[in-house]
């Protein structure tokens, strides 16, 4: 059969290396899996499938370093996971039994005691004896922190195939953000990740391994793992197997292309996902360790994984060139070894469209002038309604921020007015009393104020320092345990108006949503450092980090977290701590994110400077101009929202059911899935009505944030200071206002 399109040069800049233990683990392994069953008589696979497609090969390339033991332990995990792939899908998806499928996997987690000794159920077939004789030999050299990271992406592996068989029954493809998302769930790779501390002895400290740095590098291996698998996979997975969960078919659909141009967009996505590991990898993780605090052997387990995984990545794509189970026809083999170390570098695919790539994210020229931000149509389903408390609390935010000093330095009342907070607040939560429209009109305040005051104060001077200091104290400002107290040792206007705000909404709540609300603060407030960071580098960022990093700088988390805060007690926190709320919320969140990029764009790109937009995201990646990159941008946010529906038609009515709620928890959920549609529309309604956005605000009119000499402000050189407060001496005047 022949191939549907001809591969491209794949970005492989590690040298791919073979374990000399391979022949151990091919022997070991064939033994093992016919003791678990997975040979002849499952119904799945004969002794010759398993030879064919070689899982020792891939393990022996993908763990170069590792002892003969470990590698045939790690191959023996191989074979089980692609097994349950297989026999998964012969046994539900090609008969589309969901209900049987889910009570196949439910069975699953029993094999995984946390506790050391626990017994464990009777194997009923293959893959629960494989996975009950894998997990005994492999824990006891692991922490109980590993355990349970292993074992939830483990659960996520194996559950989030019911994703891919309810889609399969509904002749559904995904949009490309829910694709990148769910396959980090159902392809693997973040399991992959944690075997890789396995193997190469390298477990990751506990206290940074939900850090960002950390996540992002297993968030970007697994895509890029994933990526390079659906290019492979493509005709096995869609033409043989009628898949519809694969990249070239999600960016086939998505771009409305040829097969073979989505075969090279999801080269470059994944060639862009190699390059955000690289720059997290060289730029963010040092940096980690040293706040951390680390000791030198923590930190050489860091780097020996790092490594890890870069030894995963090109030795994955040696095992995909040579594996019978894959298309790989014409596929460009790693040229013979020269000096030590080059033997997986292509100069092609280094310095070709892979570098074209890197550079366009390098080499944006700021302040072009592109003229009024392009709208597409907006075509939002749901109404507008607005408190009838707005225009009150117009004037009681106005007076709070001027209270709390907001209007000292780069906001005045006239500018402040023009913004309109309140009229977001009011379309948010129609139905809010006076004082809560009150209180989520200061939040949006006070968080569109240090959106503002972050890149001016610190990001033209490239304060990255400065600028953490004040973060550490912004936190420092939300206590978990007396909330009131965090006003003692508030200083200046930005700390003082937050702890202002924190005591508010913290003190009446309970410990578990007070943490919950303080953690959606630290994410914003983290991803501001993020976009400075980007900033100093002068970079685009990646697509995938950028989607994901926007909810936070958007602050969705917040507004969201406040809102959920209301049904608390009728709807249980797990509900809404599932994998199908987290996507009910994103995709909610990236429409409203992604119409904020459409009409920010004039400020952002024109005046501002700013790498951050998600239409120059997209013109970055693709190589394209402004309106295709504005039409691009519609259509996910067009997918992003018949998302939204599908979630609530099809994937909420089973978690109902599954959770069990009463008649009062229903119309909870349904209030709160209203509250979303309400935010919609609000966001858009406000955007239309405030003066930020439109051609005649953002060139230093009404809707331009503008530095201001202070009087009397310390340090005063000529009666021209920048802004007061703590850690922002470094916020020099000759850098902000000279240059």
């Amino acid at each position: 059969m022949a191939q549907p399109f001809v591969l491209p040069d794949f970005y492989v800049p590690y040298p791919a290396r073979l374990n000399p233990h391979v022949d151990a683990a091919r022997a070991h392994t064939v033994g093992w899996a016919r003791r678990m069953g997975m040979l002849e008589g499952s119904g799945v696979w004969e002794e010759r499938d398993l030879l064919a497609h070689d899982y020792a090969l891939l393990c022996a390339y993908t763990h170069p370093d590792c002892d003969a033991e470990t590698l045939s332990l790690v191959t023996d995990w191989y074979v089980w996971v692609f097994f349950f792939d297989d026999h998964f899908l012969e046994v539900f998806k090609r008969t589309q039994d969901l209900a049987g499928g889910k009570a196949y996997l439910d069975r699953l987690p029993a094999f995984m005691p946390l506790e050391a000794g626990r017994a464990v159920p009777e194997p009923v077939n293959p893959v629960e004896a494989g996975l009950a004789d894998l997990w005994a030999r492999t824990v006891p050299a692991m922490s109980p922190a590993w355990r349970a990271r292993f074992a939830e992406s483990t659960e996520h592996l194996l559950n989030e195939s019911l994703w891919e068989l309810a889609n399969i029954n509904e002749g559904r493809i995904a949009n490309p953000v829910e694709y990148v998302e769910m396959r980090r769930k159902v392809g693997g790779a973040p399991w992959s990740a944690g075997l890789v501390e396995f193997a190469a002895g390298a477990e990751v400290p506990e206290q940074v391994a939900h850090e960002r740095p950390l996540l992002v590098l297993r968030d970007t291996f697994s895509d890029a793992v994933h990526l390079r698998n659906d290019l492979f996979s493509y005709q096995r997975e869609v033409e043989e197997e009628g898949e519809n969960s694969n990249g070239v078919l999600v960016l086939e659909t998505f771009l409305g292309c040829t097969t073979q141009e989505a075969a090279e967009a999801v080269n470059d996505l994944l060639t862009s996902r190699l390059h955000q590991f690289e720059n997290t990898a060289l730029t963010e993780v040092p940096g980690l360790c040293l706040e951390k605090g680390l000791s030198p052997a923590e930190c050489a387990a860091v780097a020996a994984y790092t490594k890890g995984l870069q030894d995963w990545q090109s030795g994955g794509h040696e095992w995909h060139l040579r594996s019978s189970r894959y298309m790989n026809e014409g596929a460009r083999t790693s040229p013979p070894g020269g000096v030590l170390g080059t033997a997986a570098m292509d100069v092609a695919a280094l310095f070709g469209r892979p570098a074209r790539g890197r550079l366009r994210s390098l080499t944006h020229v700021p302040h072009q002038v592109v003229g009024p931000s392009l709208l597409p149509a907006f075509d939002l389903p749901y109404p507008l309604s607005l408190s009838p408390h707005l225009d009150a609390v117009r004037v009681s935010c106005l007076d709070w921020a001027e209270r709390m000093g907001l209007l000292e330095d780069i906001w005045d009342r006239e500018l402040m007015a023009g913004f309109d907070l309140p009229l977001c607040a009011a379309g948010l939560d129609p139905d809010a009393t006076e004082d809560e429209l009150e209180l989520s009109s200061r939040w949006l305040t006070w968080g569109t104020y240090g959106d503002d005051y972050y890149p001016l104060v610190f990001g033209r001077s490239r304060d990255l320092a400065g600028a953490k200091a004040v973060t550490e104290r912004l936190k420092a400002c939300m206590p978990l345990e007396d909330p009131a107290a965090g006003a003692a040792g508030a200083v200046g206007h930005l700390e003082r108006s937050l702890a202002d705000l924190w005591e508010r909404t913290a003190v009446p709540m309970g410990p578990e949503a007070r943490a919950s609300l303080r953690t959606a603060l630290d994410h914003m407030l983290d991803s501001w450092l993020w976009e400075l960071h980007n900033q100093a580098q002068h970079r685009v960022p990646d697509p995938v980090d950028y989607i994901e990093m926007r909810r936070r700088t958007f602050g969705s988390e917040l507004t969201m977290s406040l809102a959920r805060l209301r049904h608390e007690q009728r709807v249980p926190a797990a509900f809404f701590a599932t994998g199908v709320m987290r996507a009910v919320e994103s995709a909610v969140s990236d429409y409203a994110t992604l119409l904020n990029d459409l009409f920010s764009y004039q400020k952002e790109i024109e005046v501002e400077g700013e790498v951050h937009n998600g239409v120059l995201v997209v013109q970055s990646f693709f190589g394209c101009d402004y309106p295709t990159g504005v039409r691009i941008v519609d259509d996910l946010m067009r997918g992003r929202l018949r998302q939204f529906e599908h979630l609530k038609a099809q994937e909420i009515p089973l978690l109902v059911e599954e959770f069990g709620l009463d008649a009062d928890g229903r119309a909870a959920l349904a209030a709160y899935l209203r509250e979303l549609e309400d935010w919609l529309a609000g966001i858009l309604n406000w955007h239309r009505g405030a003066r930020r956005y439109g051609a005649e605000d953002v060139r230093g009119g009404a809707g331009t944030p503008r530095p201001r000499a202070m009087a009397g402000a310390p340090g005063a050189a000529g009666g021209l200071a920048g802004p007061t407060g703590a850690g922002t001496a470094a916020a020099r005047v000759v850098e902000l206002f000279g240059r």
